[in-house]
């Protein structure tokens, strides 16, 4: 039986990997100050995102609450990339808004 939060474990899966992903760019970028804080984001992100995507694989009774915090630093993680032009940045937006929306739906 796959787990019931197959779905949210996989959109935390790939965030942390769009995370990553985004990180490793910025780096390359120019204007590296200005990425700074895109670059910080990222990495907070694809943490929690692993963290959370753990704890639900081993059915923790504290998955719900690091699912909202995860819900919660995507978000924040999103608003930053979401700043950028970048297509690596939008990805990474686009990634870290339906993680957090599928850990909202599990910490529900």
């Amino acid at each position: 039986m796959l787990n019931p939060w197959q779905e949210c474990i996989e959109a935390c899966y790939l965030c942390a990997a769009a995370c990553d992903h985004c990180a490793a760019s910025c780096l390359e970028e120019e204007n590296l100050d200005m990425m700074r804080n895109c670059i910080r984001m990222d990495m907070q992100c694809a943490s929690i995102c692993r963290a959370a995507a753990q704890f639900m694989a081993l059915n923790s009774e504290s998955a719900k609450t690091l699912c909202k915090l995860c819900a919660d630093i995507c978000q924040q993680c999103g608003d930053e990339c979401g700043k950028h032009e970048h297509d690596h940045c939008q990805a990474c937006a686009k990634a870290c808004r339906h993680c957090a929306e599928q850990c909202r739906k599990m910490a529900a």
